[in-house]
C-alpha cells in the first residue's frame, strides 16, 4: 500500500474510523430555516462515498444568541432530528463515521441577525464583527451550558457517532480561555484555573448528555498568533488539563482568530502544511488523538505527518471540497486523477464571506451533488461531433465532460500548451500554484477520449468545412487595447505583456489598477521583485479591493509595502501621456473631483479590464447546428465561471 499510515484505522473514543482522513468542519450556508437540508446530506455523503474515514459537520448553533451567520443549523431545536437521521444514515452506508460540531461564537456574532445582545466573557468587540457584547453573567454561563447539554442530546439521537465542541478560532469557549478576550475579575476570569471554568462547564454538560460511551472532543486553537493571546506553550498546558479531566477523547486543532483570519483560512500565499509544527507540539504533550489541519491537500504530505508522529489524524477541508474522491483515488494509487486544491479561496471562503452558498472554482458540483455528483453523468443518447475552440479551463472542462458522455470531441487551442489565461496568471508573484489547475485537467481531457490539437488558429472556413454538430467557443478574453487616452503611446503596457516578458519596462513604473484582484497586485509584486520602483493608482478605496473575501488582502498589501510599492487610491485615471522616459498620468479624485497629475514614470502598466474574444462565435452564428460560448468569451469574469459553464455545457449537449 502506498500510504500505510494514512489508510490505517484509528480508535477515537468509542469509535474506530477506517482511515486517518477527516473532512473538516466549515460553513456551507446550506441550512434551510436553520435546519439541516437535503443539500447537506448529499454534500457530506459525497465525501463519505469518496472514502473519507470521518466527517465533521459545519458548526451548529447551540443558543439563540449565537447567530454569527444567517444560515446556521440550530441544533438546540428538536426539529433537527429528522434531517440528522437522514444525513447520518446516508453517510453510514459508506462505512464513514460522522461527528457533529456544536458551537457558540460568543463575541464573534452579529446581533443584527439574532436581534439579541451578543454574549461574551467581557465587553470586548470582535475585530471583525465590531459589536460590543454583553458581559455574560454567571446565570448566562449556566444557561449556555444547559443549551450545550440539550444540543448534545439531539446530536446523539440524530445518529451521529461523536460530537466536537468548537474551542477554536471562532468560539465562546476560546474567548473565556484567552487573556486577550477575557478581562473578568470573578471566578471565570484571571487565573488559568478560573478561565477554564466556563469551558469545562460546557464540556461537562455535553459529556453528561451523551454519556461515557459516546465520543467527545474539542476543536482547540493551538496558537492565537497575536500578542496577548494564547500561544502554543499555554495551549499545551490547557490541553493537558482537559486530557486529565477524562472528559474528552480527542483534540482537533485550529490556528489563529479573526484578528488574523488569513491564517485560519490560508491562501496559496500560505505554505502547505503550515500548522504541522503546532500539531507536533501538541502531540508531544498529549496521549489523546491529535488532528492536524491546514493546507494538507496531498496524501503524500499527509502520510509523512503521520509517519513522523506529528499527528494522529489528518484534517482535509478544501482538499475534499475540491475533490471528494481524493481518499479513494489515493488508496487505489490513482494519484494523477486527484484534483488538487490550489487554495485560491474564490469559490469556498470567498463565497462564505459574502453570504453565498459554498462553491469551489474547480468543482462545480459542490452543493449540487444530487444533480451533478459522482454517478450522475449519463452517456449521450446521440453521439455528436463536437469542436471546442479554446483550451483554457472552461474549454478543458467542456471537452472532458462531453468526451465522458461519449461524444467525438476535438479541443483546439492557438497556443502550444493548454491552460489559456492561467498560463499567464500563474506567472504573477506567488501565483505559480494556480497552474495546478492545468495539471489537474489536461490529462483528464485525453482520458475522456477528446483529441487535442495545439497551435491551431481555428477559422470560420475550417469549421464550416469540417461540419461539426456542435461548436463550443471558449476563446476567452484579451486586455482592453486602449482603455484610457494615451494608452497607445510608447512605454505603455498591459499586465499580460509584463508577465509574459513582452514589455521593456523601465525602472520607475506606475500600475493603474481597475481590477482590484490578483491580476493587478501580483503583477505589481512581480515588478517589485525585479527591483522596479512601483506605484499603484486605483479608483477604489484601497489597492486589492477584491481580495478581502479570499483572505489575500492582508498579506498582499504587507508584501507590497515591504517591497517598496506605494499606493494612491480614489483616483479615476483619464489620460496617460508624454514621451518614452517621461510618462505622466492625469486623473481626478472620485470624491472631490479635484484633478491632479502623477509622474514622471518610465513605464505605465494597465490593469484596466478585459474584452471578450468573440469574433469566431459571431462569425459562426446561424451557420452550425449547435453553437455555444462559455467563460470570458461571453463576458470577462473569473476562472470559476469558465469552469462552471464548461462543465454545464459539456453535460448537456
Amino acid at each position: 500500500m502506498m500510504f500505510p499510515n494514512l489508510f490505517s484505522p484509528l480508535k477515537i473514543g468509542t469509535v474506530e474510523v477506517k482511515n486517518r482522513i477527516s473532512f473538516q468542519p466549515h460553513l456551507t450556508n446550506f441550512a434551510v430555516d436553520c435546519l439541516p437540508s437535503e443539500r447537506h446530506m448529499y454534500y457530506w455523503g459525497e465525501r463519505a462515498k469518496g472514502g473519507a474515514g470521518l466527517i465533521i459537520t459545519e458548526e451548529m448553533s447551540v443558543h439563540p444568541t449565537d447567530r454569527a451567520y444567517e444560515k446556521l443549523i440550530d441544533v438546540y431545536h428538536a426539529e433537527v432530528l429528522p434531517g440528522f437521521k437522514k444525513i447520518t444514515d446516508y453517510v453510514h452506508q459508506y462505512d464513514t463515521k460522522i461527528f457533529a460540531q456544536v458551537n457558540h461564537n460568543g463575541q464573534q456574532c452579529d446581533g443584527m441577525i439574532s436581534r439579541l445582545p451578543v454574549w461574551a466573557p467581557s465587553p470586548v468587540p470582535d475585530i471583525l464583527f465590531r459589536e460590543t457584547p454583553k458581559e455574560m453573567e454567571p446565570e448566562d454561563i449556566e444557561e449556555v451550558a444547559r443549551y450545550f447539554h440539550r444540543s448534545a442530546i439531539h446530536v446523539r439521537e440524530g445518529g451521529f457517532d461523536g460530537i466536537e465542541i468548537q474551542f477554536g478560532h471562532s468560539s465562546l469557549a476560546r474567548q473565556f480561555l484567552s487573556p486577550l478576550t477575557n478581562h473578568r475579575s470573578d471566578e471565570f476570569g484571571g487565573s488559568l484555573e478560573n478561565r477554564m471554568r466556563a469551558p469545562l462547564k460546557f464540556i461537562s454538560a455535553v459529556r453528561k448528555a451523551v454519556g461515557n460511551d459516546f465520543t467527545l472532543g474539542i476543536r482547540m486553537c493551538a496558537d492565537e498568533m497575536i500578542p496577548g493571546g494564547l500561544d502554543l506553550g499555554q495551549v499545551q498546558e490547557i490541553g493537558a488539563i482537559f486530557e486529565a479531566s477524562g472528559l474528552i477523547d480527542f483534540m482537533d486543532l485550529s490556528i489563529a482568530t479573526f484578528y488574523n483570519l488569513y491564517l485560519v483560512e490560508g491562501s496559496m500565499h500560505t505554505p502547505l502544511g503550515y500548522t504541522i509544527p503546532l500539531a507536533a507540539g501538541m502531540r508531544e504533550k498529549l496521549k489523546l488523538p491529535v488532528f492536524c489541519t491546514g493546507r494538507i491537500n496531498d496524501p503524500v504530505m499527509a502520510e509523512k505527518v503521520l509517519a513522523a508522529g506529528q499527528a494522529d489524524m489528518i484534517g482535509m477541508c478544501r482538499g475534499l471540497i475540491c475533490d471528494p474522491f481524493l481518499p479513494k483515488k489515493a488508496f487505489e494509487g490513482r494519484m494523477d486523477d486527484i484534483r488538487y486544491c490550489v487554495a485560491d479561496n474564490q469559490g469556498c471562503i470567498g463565497r462564505m464571506g459574502v453570504n453565498k452558498l459554498l462553491g469551489c472554482i474547480q468543482n462545480p458540483a459542490v452543493g449540487l451533488e444530487k444533480e451533478w455528483g459522482e454517478g450522475t453523468l449519463e452517456k449521450a443518447a446521440v453521439k455528436k461531433k463536437v469542436f471546442v475552440v479554446g483550451g483554457g479551463p472552461g474549454g478543458m472542462w467542456a471537452a472532458k465532460m462531453a468526451g465522458r458522455r461519449g461524444h467525438n470531441v476535438t479541443l483546439f487551442d492557438r497556443n502550444e500548451a493548454l491552460g489559456g489565461q492561467i498560463l499567464t496568471a500563474m506567472k504573477g508573484s506567488g501565483r505559480d500554484e494556480f497552474g495546478v489547475i492545468i495539471r489537474n485537467e489536461k490529462e483528464q481531457v485525453t482520458k475522456a477520449g477528446a483529441q487535442v490539437k495545439l497551435g491551431v488558429e481555428v477559422t470560420t472556413e475550417q469549421v464550416l468545412a469540417e461540419k461539426p454538430d456542435v461548436v463550443i467557443i471558449a476563446t476567452g478574453s484579451q486586455p482592453k487595447q486602449y482603455p484610457v487616452g494615451g494608452a497607445d503611446g510608447p512605454s505603455v503596457y498591459n499586465v499580460w505583456q509584463v508577465l509574459n516578458g513582452q514589455a521593456q519596462v523601465g525602472e520607475k513604473v506606475c500600475l493603474i489598477d481597475y481590477d482590484g484582484h490578483h491580476r493587478a497586485t501580483s503583477t505589481a509584486e512581480f515588478l517589485a521583485d525585479q527591483g522596479k520602483t512601483v506605484h499603484i493608482i486605483t479608483s477604489s478605496l484601497f489597492v486589492g479591493a477584491e481580495l478581502g473575501p479570499t483572505q489575500d488582502l492582508y498579506l498582499s498589501r504587507q508584501r507590497l509595502l515591504k517591497k517598496g510599492v506605494s499606493f494612491t487610491p480614489d483616483i479615476a485615471v483619464m489620460e496617460v501621456g508624454g514621451e518614452t522616459g517621461a510618462k505622466n498620468i492625469k486623473g481626478f479624485n472620485v470624491y472631490n473631483n479635484v484633478w491632479d497629475e502623477w509622474g514622471p514614470f518610465d513605464s505605465i502598466v494597465l490593469a484596466m479590464g478585459q474584452k471578450s474574444d468573440d469574433s469566431l462565435y459571431t462569425s459562426l452564428k446561424g451557420k452550425v447546428p449547435e453553437l455555444y460560448r462559455i467563460g470570458d468569451s461571453v463576458a470577462p469574469r473569473k476562472v470559476d465561471m469558465a469552469i462552471w459553464e464548461g462543465h454545464k455545457i459539456g453535460r448537456e449537449i
